[in-house]
């Protein structure tokens, strides 16, 4: 049976064994028998450089590594992941797809992105979105120190916690005026996501155009994946 699996925002960190042990159950037992996995960001909790280099982090590699010699990988940036370069891709076997990526899902165009450049009306993450994508910014990210780019990310996590708390939930979500030019402009009915932690098929018309917009889940307490195949596509989760 030919499928294709999407996951995203799986926050992988060394303090939260069960997720990356449910991620290995998945690549060995479910991805193994498909026909690709996409990866659509927020691998980790937090990516500083590929130089930054632990037991844990040679573990997720050696498993997806695993799977891409009979299961190709790609993935798509985060906003927790976006220092993932090159050399941690290859370690992975995966291959690193543009921030929106359109394919032929069984004969359906699917746009393909994290989804967080849809959350326009958060307009200090926007800005922080722009320069951290940037040419600049991050080439000097990489230039310092590995302490130092640690602190940085420590920093970085407790005030966009502290900021979020700030945040309503509608602030937090998707433009919808967003969603739909993006669909346009890519001409797909089709939008698969992450980034918003709210798992959910979303229908709705533009133009007399029925459109669908799947959100996936993330990963704190339970795996969520989308199954996409023949058949037709389904939102399930996978138990610690």
């Amino acid at each position: 049976m030919s499928v294709t699996y999407f996951i995203s925002d799986l926050h992988l960190s060394a303090d939260r064994q069960d997720i990356s042990e449910c991620l290995f159950r998945f690549l060995e037992n479910e991805a193994i028998h498909a026909d690709a996995l996409y990866i659509l960001g927020d691998l980790f909790e937090v990516w500083i450089g590929d130089d930054d280099i632990s037991p844990f982090s040679e573990s997720v590699a050696s498993a997806l590594k695993t799977l891409s010699l009979s299961v190709p990988i790609y993935f798509i940036h985060g906003n927790r992941d976006f220092a993932i370069r090159q050399a941690f891709a290859d370690k992975a076997g995966m291959t690193i797809l543009p921030e929106q990526h359109v394919i032929d899902l069984y004969g359906r165009r699917a746009l393909l992105m994290h989804g967080d450049e849809l959350c326009t009306r958060d307009i200090e993450y926007q800005k922080f979105r722009k320069k951290s994508r940037g040419w600049w910014w991050p080439r000097l990210m990489l230039m310092l120190p590995l302490k130092t780019r640690q602190k940085i990310a420590k920093n970085g996590r407790e005030t966009s916690k502290n900021n979020q708390k700030q945040l309503t939930a509608d602030i937090m979500d998707v433009t919808q005026s967003e969603v739909e030019l993006a669909m346009q402009h890519h001409d797909v009915d089709l939008l698969i996501h992450g980034h918003t932690h709210r798992p959910a098929v979303h229908e709705f018309t533009v133009l007399e155009r029925r459109m669908t917009r799947i959100v996936l889940g993330d990963w704190y307490d339970q795996g969520s994946i989308l199954i996409a195949g023949q058949e037709g596509l389904a939102l399930e989760n996978r138990v610690f």
